[in-house]
């Protein structure tokens, strides 16, 4: 008598619990709540589960005692979703969110099918007087169950964090999806999950899913750091250490931590004030929370701005829809810059010089994935690196904000017309409806989308071989801005685009190569081109325009040679396409080019020729400069290099001795990154080895 009164009050709260968690889901949801579709799939199934329950004959389970348990276990998890969905707020971290709730979703979808099978099994076999259509609904309930897909967010981000796992970089791929579905590729919301997680981390304090997040975060703000924006002033590139690496702004008051970091004052002090103790970049804990004066970095700003005819005006960025009082959302500390600094909104103009084209045709491609090569090669898994970055080797990253004056413009019917103008017999007409196709897609998500569905590819495509210069142009850099999404990419390669893009890169003006160059390494991150992108004749252009173009253009093509080189076949490609001269010129400080030139080498250094032509061209000294004097990123790669170099031949490791190598090499494997240490220490142990060898055949 008394199981079945506890299994009558078993019920009875279930039954509360899952109307509540229903109701809640149906009506009640916060608008910010992730995986909110994954929660209205569930309830939906739920209200089934619920009439099986109401309709069930007790008298034919009462005395189950495992699935008395099993109530209580679906119990418990739906009131902890529950509490989970009341207690969301728009300052917590989307990806804790995503997979706090994939696991809570989970666990009330594992409860219930072992629940509905026990029960569907006990009413099959019992005299009970249920009725057949709840036992067909038991039967659907749990091929509903069984069969419910997560939201693919949800999946992307249990790829990566399957990565993180097992201590591996995600590929960048994978990680550019994570940051357009959950949105975070304005700074803004990129910091606000950095502080959020981290809060996460504190508030947790024992092993948990929270470090993988943690760990994941990370690796997209490291992406996001090394996506490059192009950023100049009045013309003039931003030297990369003026970059404060937690706001991505140039620094007014520059301040460094207990770890050696440099950050502008009130963005680091925020984030302490949020009781964040980690560095953000190097995420060791903070010794102590003194910020010192960076005096150095400001006087060399404020002269590069005094130089450079550039005023600064220090202000505080709220976007929109957001709590101004947040302290999260305070975090954020930006500079508007006169003289046409500010690349996060452009004035409308319908009228652009061919100038001011140029000058802008870079910035509208701020969160295209154009990485830096010298983070891609943490990436690639090639040669895969630890995370530690130097404060003086951060490329410079402006997340848009979104250009209200065209989204208002953009409707299928209006891009449906664009797309019939690229098709139009006049030149002007095209050209105009590339340029505005080009500047739809420069920030907006949902333009991009909107203009791949419409059919814009393939005419952008064709309109790469028109003989008019500024057409070229905008129609490549439509497709660069349109290659950020990645379901777009893969429609951009099938489409036939690499030959044309090809072409430009060959004949095109000097912004049209670039962009080329950056498109063509945008469609490199899809694996099966990054090989058609080789064969296809692409390594001569781009070698070409890493000798000759513009500090940009030499950027974007070691940057996609870098991509292009991760594929076996492509190093002797571009080694035989003289890419190794310039490379060892660019490892002059002077050029800017530094890290990219020797994440590139350290690629071309894995096979012999690549290693005879770094000697033969000079390359060994200015490798053992870079270990010396490099940055974090530089150092690591350089001594991997190095070590290639040493391995391949004798003779090489008499000249690495030669220009005074084990003094910056001891030095480095006492402070630089894990990878730099592994390498510079199997490199001096090479050096011991090679003595002793030596003395051995002396005393024989």
């Amino acid at each position: 008598m008394q199981a079945g009164m506890d299994m009558e009050k078993l019920l009875k709260c279930l039954t509360n619990s899952l109307s509540r968690f229903i109701h809640l889901v149906t009506f009640g949801a916060p608008t910010s709540l992730p995986s909110q579709q994954d929660y209205k799939y569930v309830a939906n199934s739920l209200k089934l589960f619920k009439r099986v329950l109401d309709n069930i004959d007790e008298s034919c389970i009462h005395s189950d005692e495992s699935l008395c348990k099993e109530f209580e276990e679906l119990d418990v998890v739906v009131n902890e979703a529950r509490e989970f969905i009341e207690n969301w707020n728009v300052h917590m971290s989307k990806i804790y969110g995503v997979v706090q709730s994939r696991h809570l979703i989970s666990k009330i979808q594992t409860c219930s099918v072992k629940i509905c099978e026990t029960v569907y099994g006990s009413l099959e076999s019992s005299s009970s007087t249920t009725s057949t259509s709840t036992l067909v609904d038991t039967q659907r309930f749990v091929e509903e169950l069984k069969n419910l897909k997560s939201e693919t967010v949800s999946e992307k981000l249990e790829g990566a964090l399957k990565f993180v796992r097992e201590q591996k970089v995600p590929p960048l791929e994978l990680i550019m999806e994570i940051i357009e579905l959950l949105r975070l590729s304005s700074t803004h919301e990129l910091l606000k999950e950095i502080v959020a997680v981290e809060k996460e981390n504190i508030k947790v304090n024992q092993p948990n899913d929270i470090n993988y997040i943690s760990d994941l975060v990370f690796h997209i703000r490291e992406t996001m750091v090394n996506l490059e924006s192009f950023k100049t002033i009045n013309g003039v590139s931003v030297p990369p250490y003026f970059i404060c690496p937690l706001t991505l702004q140039l620094m007014f008051d520059p301040v460094i931590v207990s770890t050696g970091q440099t950050y502008e004052r009130d963005s680091i002090q925020k984030w302490l004030n949020n009781g964040l103790l980690r560095c953000p970049v190097t995420r060791q804990t903070l010794s102590h929370r003194n910020l010192i004066p960076n005096y150095t970095v400001k006087a060399l700003i404020s002269n590069w701005c005094d130089e450079n005819n550039i005023k600064v005006n220090r202000t505080v960025d709220h976007p929109d829809n957001c709590d101004k009082s947040s302290s999260e959302d305070q975090v954020v500390s930006n500079l508007t810059i006169e003289n046409g600094f500010d690349r996060l909104s452009f004035q409308k103009s319908n009228h652009r010089s061919t100038e001011e084209s140029c000058s802008h045709s870079r910035s509208e491609s701020t969160s295209t994935a154009v990485s830096s090569s010298e983070h891609l090669c943490e990436m690639s898994g090639e040669t895969a690196s630890d995370t530690g970055v130097s404060p003086h080797s951060y490329p410079i990253t402006v997340s848009p904000l979104p250009d209200s004056s065209r989204n208002d413009t953009t409707t299928f019917s209006y891009v449906k017309q664009l797309v019939s103008d690229l098709k139009s017999p006049s030149n002007e007409t095209q050209t105009k409806a590339a340029e505005e196709i080009r500047y739809l897609a420069k920030n907006n998500m949902e333009n991009r989308i909107l203009i791949g569905q419409s059919g814009a590819i393939q005419p952008l495509v064709s309109l790469l071989h028109s003989n008019q210069k500024l057409t070229q142009e905008h129609a490549v850099t439509a497709l660069l801005n349109l290659s950020i999404n990645g379901n777009i990419k893969s429609m951009i390669a099938e489409s036939g685009a690499v030959e044309p893009l090809i072409h430009v890169l060959e004949t095109g003006n000097t912004c049209a190569k670039e962009n080329a160059a950056a498109a063509l390494f945008s469609l490199s991150l899809l694996e099966e081109y990054r090989v058609k992108i080789g064969q296809s004749g692409a390594v001569k252009p781009l070698v070409d325009l890493l000798g000759s173009g513009t500090l940009r253009g030499k950027k974007d093509a070691a940057t996609a040679l870098f991509n292009l080189s991760i594929f076996h076949e492509n190093k002797a490609r571009i080694i035989q396409a003289g890419a190794v001269r310039y490379l060892v010129e660019l490892m002059d400080p002077e050029t800017q080019m530094v890290d990219k030139a020797v994440a590139l080498l350290s690629n071309l250094a894995s096979v012999p020729e690549g290693c005879l032509v770094i000697a033969r061209e000079g390359g060994i000294p200015l490798l053992v400069e870079v270990v010396e004097t490099g940055s974090q990123r530089g150092k690591e790669n350089a001594a991997s290099i190095l070590l290639q170099l040493c391995l391949n031949s004798p003779k090489y490791c008499r000249l690495v001795l030669q220009e005074g190598a084990v003094p910056p090499l001891v030095a480095l494997s006492q402070s630089g990154t894990s990878r730099a240490k592994e390498k510079a220490q199997q490199l001096l142990s090479h050096f011991r080895s090679q003595r002793e060898n030596a003395s051995g055949r002396g005393k024989s």
